[in-house]
C-alpha cells in the first residue's frame, strides 16, 4: 500500500528544539569522502522488476521482505541477513562500500548513522522524500535521520525509555506507587533492599554504554552540536555530570546490580527475584515477557524517573533504513523502506514473527503493534499508550556524533572497571570525550569544545 493511502497521523505534543544544523557540512570535513544523493533511481518495471539486495538483521525482516514482495510487481527485494550491527554487520556493510559491491539498501541503527554519512557510505535521499512522508513520522525520529537539512534514512521504530517493574515486591516493601524522581528512585531502592536484603531494584550495565547515554540524554545532556564547519563535543555539560554522579552513588551504595546486559547472570537474577526492575525501553516488554514466563501478572510498566519529575525520556535503540552511496535505485529503495515503515501490512509481518513490543516511528501504526503484542507479564496494563507519552516526552536536542563506535568503546573499557573499584563513571565520560576528539582529529574533522 503506497503511503499516499496511509491517514496522516493525529497531532500529538512535539517537542521543542533547534535543527541539526548545517550538520551535513560539518560531517563531510577533511579528507572525509564528499557527501551526495543518488541519481539515476527508477522503480519502472521497463525491462521487468527493479531488483534491489537488502542487508539486515532485525528479528522478522525476511517476513517483512516477502509480504512486500507478495503485495506488488514493480519491485523485487532480495534479502540477505547479517550479524548485528556491533557484531560485526556494520564492518560487512563497510566493507562492502570500499569494494564496491554494497546492497542497495541497508539497516543501521540511529548513534551509527552519522558515521556512515560521515564515510560518504549512503546517499541523501531527500529528493524522494516528501513533506507528507515525513509528516508520517515521530518528529523525534525523524529528527535522527536528518542531518544539516538533508533526509539519511527513513526510521523503522523509536525506543523511548520506561521503567519495568515487580509490582508485587514493591507492594511487599510498602511502595505503593512507582517512582517519579530519581531521589524517590533511591528511596525505593534502599526500602527494596531493607525488606529483602538480596533484592536490588535495577541493573546498571557496564558493558552497554547506550544505557548511560540515554539517561545522560533524558537529564538534558547534549553530547555533540553539529556547527558550519565543526562538530562541538562536550560530554561534561550538567545533564551528563548530574546522570554520572547518581548512578556512581548508586553503585557505591550498593543499591543496584552490576552485571552484563542480557547475560545468563542478569536474567537468573531476574527469574529469582534478586532484581526487581529493569530500566530499559518500550522494547524491554517483550524482553522480559520471553524471559519470565512464570510471573505473569506481578510486572507492571511506568514512565522513566526524572531529576525534577517533569516527564522525560531518551530512546534506546532504533534502527533506520538507508540507501548506500552506490546504488542507482534509490528511488525504489525508498518506495521498500516507505513501505515498510508505514504500512499495516509491514509492521503486522514484522511483529506477528515474533518481533513482539516494537514500537514504530510511524504513529498511525501503534494500535497495529499494539494489537500483535502479546504479554500476559503485565497483565491488561496499557503499555503503549504509556510508551507514547514517553516518545512525545524524548527530548529533542539530542545528537549522535560520527565516531561513536570509539565513544562506546572507551565507555565500556572504563565501565569495566567502575564495580571493582579501579574507576568511576564520571572519569570514564571524561575518557570517552577524550579518545572521541583524538578520533574525530584523526579523521581529519574540526573540533570545537
Amino acid at each position: 500500500m503506497p503511503s499516499s493511502s496511509l491517514p496522516r497521523p493525529p497531532a500529538r505534543r512535539r517537542a521543542r528544539g533547534p535543527a541539526l544544523v548545517a550538520a551535513a557540512t560539518a560531517l563531510c570535513l577533511g579528507a572525509l569522502t564528499a557527501c551526495g544523493s543518488g541519481e539515476g533511481a527508477d522503480t519502472s518495471a521497463k525491462d521487468g522488476p527493479v531488483t534491489l539486495t537488502f542487508w539486515g538483521w532485525t528479528k522478522g525482516t525476511q517476513e517483512v521482505v516477502d509480504a512486500f514482495n507478495a503485495s506488488q510487481q514493480d519491485i523485487r527485494v532480495t534479502f540477505q541477513e547479517i550479524p548485528s550491527g556491533n557484531a560485526g554487520g556494520y564492518a560487512k556493510i563497510s566493507n562492502a562500500v570500499k569494494a564496491g559491491n554494497a546492497p542497495d539498501v541497508f539497516n543501521v541503527e540511529y548513534p551509527q548513522l552519522p558515521d556512515f554519512v560521515s564515510r560518504g557510505a549512503v546517499q541523501d535521499i531527500g529528493e524522494h522524500v516528501s513533506d507528507d512522508l515525513k509528516a508520517q513520522y515521530l518528529p523525534q525520529a525523524m529528527r535522527m535521520t536528518t542531518l544539516g537539512g538533508s533526509t539519511w534514512a527513513l526510521p523503522l521504530d523509536a525506543a523511548p525509555q520506561a521503567f519495568f517493574y515487580r509490582k508485587d515486591v514493591f507492594e511487599k516493601a510498602g511502595i505503593t506507587t512507582p517512582p517519579k524522581t530519581w531521589d524517590a528512585f533511591r528511596a525505593d531502592a534502599e526500602k527494596i533492599r531493607k525488606a529483602d536484603p538480596a533484592a536490588r531494584i535495577a541493573t546498571f550495565f557496564p558493558d552497554d554504554p547506550n544505557t548511560f547515554e540515554a539517561m545522560a540524554w533524558q537529564a538534558g545532556a547534549q553530547w555533540f552540536k553539529a556547527g558550519d564547519d565543526a562538530w562541538k563535543v562536550s560530554f561534561q555539560d550538567s545533564g551528563t555530570t548530574r546522570a554520572a554522579a547518581y548512578w556512581q552513588g548508586m553503585i557505591d551504595d550498593d543499591l543496584v546490580e552490576v552485571a552484563p546486559s542480557f547475560s545468563q547472570q542478569w536474567t537468573a537474577s531476574l527469574q529469582n527475584g534478586r532484581t526487581v526492575g529493569y530500566l530499559g525501553a518500550s522494547w524491554g516488554a517483550g524482553v522480559l515477557g520471553g524471559t519470565l514466563p512464570d510471573q505473569s501478572g506481578k510486572w507492571a510498566a511506568a514512565p522513566m524517573p526524572t531529576f525534577d519529575g517533569t516527564p522525560a525520556s531518551g530512546m534506546l535503540g532504533g534502527t533506520t533504513f538507508a540507501v548506500s552511496k552506490g546504488s542507482d535505485k534509490a528511488e525504489a529503495a525508498v518506495a521498500f523502506a516507505r513501505w515498510a515503515t508505514t504500512t499495516e501490512e509491514g509492521m503486522k509481518a514484522r511483529i506477528e514473527s515474533g518481533t513482539s513490543s516494537a514500537y514504530p516511528a510511524a504513529p498511525t501504526l501503534l494500535p497495529v503493534a499494539e494489537n500483535a503484542f502479546r504479554s500476559t507479564l503485565f497483565g491488561d496494563q496499557d503499555l503503549y499508550g504509556l510508551f507514547a507519552d514517553a516518545a512525545a516526552s524524548i527530548r529533542p536536542d539530542w545528537t549522535w556524533g560520527p565516531v561513536m563506535g570509539t565513544t562506546n568503546n572507551s565507555l565500556k573499557d572504563s565501565f569495566a572497571k567502575v564495580h571493582s573499584g579501579g574507576g568511576d563513571i564520571t572519569t570514564a565520560v571524561r575518557n570517552a570525550e577524550a579518545a572521541t576528539v583524538k578520533e574525530l582529529e584523526n579523521r581529519g574533522i574540526k573540533v570545537t569544545r
